[in-house]
């Protein structure tokens, strides 16, 4: 097994910062310092230490989360704003499950967290394009067209969007509630995709990712994942 996919298996950090902490010298593999990406390990016969510290994989944990808005999606935060670790029991905590892919700080939702690597790679890696989808309350009226040109792609920053899919419209009073379907994870990517049209978020929360829907989880709350429903979110 590739060193730092382990690393990340092991719910340590991700497969990114896995490969800095490699490259900066802070992995020994039975006590010897490997710096090399290509690096591969028998996780069996081999003992993995990063920053002295030896690690193993856990006893597989996943959950879903309602995330309530005004709560950011990190493991720590040096504005000292209000964390979903900082709200969640020690007890998961201490078993490493840590957010797979992230809802800024004014959405609301759906929200998985896991000590799985492979897992949490297969929920936030582009190519493997998974699905998440998006109650959005969007100012005024859109036009057919507009939300047309959501479904086809928009330009941000210089870059556009994989096409969207429109799930359903509906009217609420003066505003009208739009179901989102996405498969990219740009900062802030449904707000910014709606500004683009004209019509800003006024209320956003993520209602599936994958296979797996937020049903009547309330705010704030969270559940383990049966073995079964894990399958459901990768689609399998």
């Amino acid at each position: 097994m590739r060193l730092h996919k382990y690393i990340a298996n092991c719910g340590y950090t991700s497969r990114r910062r896995a490969e800095l902490l490699i490259q900066a010298g802070r992995v020994q593999v039975n006590g010897k310092v490997l710096t090399s990406l290509g690096s591969t390990i028998d996780p069996e016969k081999e003992v993995v230490l990063v920053n002295g510290e030896r690690i193993q994989p856990p006893t597989p944990m996943t959950i879903v989360f309602n995330k309530p808005a005004g709560v950011i999606t990190s493991t720590h935060d040096t504005h000292d704003r209000l964390t979903v670790m900082d709200i969640l029991p020690k007890s998961l905590r201490d078993r490493g499950v840590l957010p797979a892919g992230r809802l800024d700080q004014d959405t609301e939702g759906l929200l998985v967290l896991t000590n799985d690597g492979d897992l949490a790679h297969e929920i936030t890696h582009p190519r493997y394009e998974t699905e998440k989808e998006y109650q959005s309350i969007v100012s005024g009226s859109p036009s057919p067209e507009n939300l047309g040109r959501l479904e086809k792609g928009v330009r941000i920053e210089g870059e556009m969007t994989a096409p969207a899919r429109i799930e359903s419209v509906e009217p609420v009073g003066s505003a009208t509630r739009v179901h989102i379907v996405i498969h990219e994870g740009k900062k802030r990517q449904v707000r910014r995709m709606f500004e683009t049209i004209g019509h800003p978020v006024l209320q956003l929360k993520r209602v599936r990712v994958g296979g797996l829907r937020l049903g009547d989880l309330p705010t704030g709350e969270w559940c383990e994942l049966t073995k079964g429903e894990i399958s459901t979110l990768r689609g399998t």
